[in-house]
């Protein structure tokens, strides 16, 4: 671990520059992807990835320039490189960062078990079997796939104000899913489809589950063939953590992010419907609403000790009983902005500067057991896990469909139902949210690919979640 860092400090030191400040950032990335699919173990993918970006800061204007030749020739042709733009870009610079405060932070950050090792390719690769042909004998189960995904991700910064910062990671990514299908109707069912992504170890095969769920899963993908379409109209939506994953991701966290308010999204992924002034006064959902950046939750999957532009993450609330009080803005759209934000700077790799990123956004538990809850709903619906979602440039307007919806009636769950989707405005919709799970119900969940930025990033991002009811939402089935 950190095999490179004497090497590398060494060859830091040895840099030569005229600016005032500059910083390398090194990442070294290995993943490898196992699958079987119907009982028939698919080749691995495996992947290496190897690089750094150095950072400059000349007369209060910014730039950097990436490599893969890791050598002082190459760092140092890079450096220059940097400095050469940032030179270049002082008469046209929007920003004087002269005084923007830098990281002189020193510190380790691992990943929980990281000193465990993980199974070799060949027990991974007996487990994926062993699921695999647990799937029963059914000719209306004609596919299905079970697989893991590992990364490991080690990565080194260093910064001319003394930062010497280390990181290294593993993240797990299981994954289950079984499509049914009849001669008319398909159906697919998975386990949390790819949204169960943690740090650790084996442990995380463990939590996730995927051990002896695949009769379940496929038992479930058979129900939903024969169940009827999701009625149509105004019902309590009761979201289970695992699609309330994706109702955190797209309609509070993009909405949140402060680059995005700022206006640098706008020509790729749109505009934010909440504005800079709305931060300390905008009613964002009801009084059960509380929303945090939540760093400090070793196994989530955006877990970390400090930001890719240096700066110390820790625990900040974004939304307290339903007020708008932060936003998802890393150190420069801090300064650009004169507010307070949270440490979320954030690159894909090597090759890309951080930008403001979701990390791990969470809602904080309530008090109400699952069969409370249940219990409370007359004319309502349970939906779970993800598989379509649509929303609009200003991430308001949204429409997403769920695998699995479970009609409830009268305080209790009754039978299955099919393509199940809900619509809602995010301006209204949080202000319906009228029941919040209990820590019983809470999950914590994470997707690797969240994409943002010109050039595009794709990410690793964290959401835990309870259980939640909504009043009043629109919900309709698949042919509506």
């Amino acid at each position: 671990m950190f095999d490179f860092h004497p090497q590398l400090k060494q060859r830091f030191a040895a840099l030569r520059t005229g600016a005032e400040f500059f910083s390398l950032r090194y990442v070294r990335e290995t993943g490898q992807y196992l699958s079987v699919r119907k009982n028939v173990a698919e080749p691995p993918s495996l992947s290496r990835d190897e690089g750094a970006m150095l950072t400059v800061r000349v007369n209060g204007v910014e730039a950097y320039a990436a490599t893969n030749d890791l050598s002082q020739q190459g760092l140092q042709a890079a450096l220059q490189k940097a400095e050469q733009q940032a030179r270049r870009l002082k008469p046209h610079a929007l920003l004087d960062l002269s005084a923007q405060v830098v990281s002189s932070d020193r510190a380790d950050y691992l990943s929980p078990n990281l000193d465990q090792p993980f199974p070799s390719l060949s027990d991974c690769y007996q487990l994926l079997a062993a699921e695999s042909a647990a799937v029963p004998k059914d000719e209306r189960l004609v596919n299905w796939q079970v697989s893991i995904g590992i990364t490991n991700v080690e990565q080194i910064y260093l910064s001319s104000a003394g930062a010497e910062l280390r990181q290294a990671q593993r993240f797990v990514y299981p994954s289950l899913e079984v499509t049914a299908y009849d001669g008319s109707d398909s159906q697919t069912r998975t386990l949390g489809r790819e949204n169960f992504g943690q740090q650790g170890g084996f442990d995380v095969i463990s939590r996730c589950g995927l051990v002896g769920a695949a009769p379940k899963i496929a038992d479930e993908a058979l129900q939903l063939l024969l169940a009827p379409n999701t009625p149509q109209g105004p019902r309590d939506l009761l979201l289970m953590p695992d699609q309330m994953m994706l109702q955190i991701h797209e309609s509070i966290g993009h909405p949140l992010e402060l680059d995005r308010i700022l206006g640098d999204e706008r020509n790729y992924a749109g505009t934010s419907f909440v504005k800079a002034e709305d931060f300390g006064s905008l009613q964002y959902g009801s009084k059960l609403l509380n929303v945090t950046f939540d760093p400090d939750i070793p196994e989530q999957l955006a877990s970390y000790g400090h930001d890719d532009d240096g700066t110390a993450a820790s625990k900040q609330f974004l939304i307290k009983e339903g007020l708008l009080l932060r936003p998802l803005g890393g150190a420069l759209s801090q300064f650009r902005a004169g507010m307070d934000g949270v440490a979320n700077s954030r690159a894909c790799g090597w090759n890309r500067p951080p930008i403001d990123r979701m990390a791990n956004l969470n809602i904080e538990s309530g008090d109400q057991p699952l069969e409370q809850m249940i219990g409370n709903i007359e004319n309502g619906i349970l939906m779970r896990t993800n598989r379509s979602w649509s929303i609009d440039d200003a991430r308001n307007k949204f429409q997403f469909g769920c695998e699995w919806g479970q009609l409830i009636e009268n305080g209790e769950l009754k039978g299955v139902v099919k393509n199940p989707n809900y619509r809602a405005i995010s301006a209204h919709f949080w202000k319906n949210l009228s029941a919040v799970g209990n820590a019983d119900t809470v999950k914590v969940l994470g997707t690797p690919n969240c994409g943002k930025g010109e050039p595009n990033q794709v990410i690793r991002v964290g959401h835990a979640s309870p259980a939640c009811v909504f009043s009043h939402v629109d919900v309709f089935g698949g042919d509506a």
